[in-house]
């Protein structure tokens, strides 16, 4: 059979072909890029790796800031007020504690740090994957989709338990008699005491809050790399100017769900059995302390997370380009 016959019978390399069936039809990311390089699955795995990596530098980097902040939204009106803004709180604890003790929790963040920005950048790359255009582009829906699967996805996996064990932990240290010697006699206390829930507290909240906020700075961030790019999406995007955007993405995140973050807190401290639920935490907080308690924190959380952002996504770009050389 000649070469023509040969066309004929398995249909012309025409695109426009009706006879012309795409084998990577329906996979926008095999079309566009190539089967390996840029299927989901591969992009989540890198995701995971780099996630890992970023987060475990990103947390010995930014802890004092978190723990002011964590300290001040568990500060309540009345006799029992202890700070009087963030600098009375950092003149306190190293006073009692010394510099270390704005540490205090780190060994909580940091092992719970790492897993959790594995399973978010994992998830996001994934999600990413599948939910691009034809085009290699991600809709307004599709970042917000994306950004919202990474922030359910860590919340579940990674973020409540860390996040309710830090939170004992750096309200344990607020008492006279801190009852907690390390990261695994306190989580075993935690787990002998109120069983494995008692590290699964506020769970509604956190899904709520890391939802919200990964929502908020995947968007965030993707839509401005995309005006930097312009017409050009393979257009590189300088490491300051990701940092630039991750600030910008990280404040917008901030003003977004500080109220969530903090019922979150308060449903994860130490006494959290005085609330019924999340809804009657948010209630209670209204009440007694009026609406601008939502807002505890939010100074020492804005530079915290300002910073957080920027560098994780400095990070988190640095060690994805890395890969992409040689990761196919």
């Amino acid at each position: 059979m000649d070469r023509l016959g040969v066309l004929s019978a398995f249909g012309h390399p025409n695109k426009h072909s009706s006879q012309f069936r795409n084998p990577f039809g329906g996979r926008p990311w095999m079309e566009q890029h190539g089967a390996a390089a840029a299927a989901p699955g591969a992009k989540g795995l890198k995701g995971i790796v780099a996630g890992g990596i970023t987060g475990g530098i990103e947390i010995c980097i930014t802890f004092p800031t978190e723990y002011v902040k964590t300290q001040l939204q568990l500060d309540e009106k009345g006799a029992t007020k202890q700070y009087n803004g963030i600098m009375d709180c950092v003149k306190k604890t190293v006073k009692t504690n010394g510099v270390l003790g704005l540490y205090r929790g780190l060994s909580v963040l940091l092992y719970g740090s790492i897993p959790k920005s594995a399973v978010r950048f994992g998830a996001f790359e994934s999600l990413k994957g599948r939910l691009q255009e034809p085009n290699g582009q991600l809709s307004t829906s599709g970042k917000l989709l994306a950004g919202l699967g990474a922030g359910v996805a860590e919340a579940i996996l990674a973020v409540t338990p860390m996040e309710t064990v830090k939170v004992k932990f750096i309200n344990d240290q607020r008492s006279a008699t801190p009852k907690y010697k390390g990261f695994f006699h306190g989580v075993g206390m935690i787990v002998r005491q109120e069983g494995l829930s008692g590290v699964y507290k506020g769970l509604t909240a956190t899904i709520l809050k890391q939802g919200s906020n990964q929502a908020i700075r995947f968007y965030v961030m993707e839509t401005l790399k995309d005006v930097y790019k312009g017409d050009d999406p393979s257009k590189p995007v300088p490491k300051m100017v990701v940092g630039a955007f991750g600030a910008v993405a990280g404040a917008a995140s901030v003003f977004g769900n500080t109220p969530i973050d903090v019922v979150k807190t308060r449903m994860q401290g130490l006494e959290a059995a005085k609330y019924k639920n999340t809804a009657d935490c948010a209630l209670q907080i209204w009440k007694n302390e009026g609406p601008m308690a939502f807002y505890k924190g939010t100074v020492p959380r804005l530079s915290r997370v300002c910073l957080d952002v920027a560098i994780t996504f400095m990070i988190y770009d640095s060690f994805m380009d890395l890969f992409n050389k040689f990761w196919r």
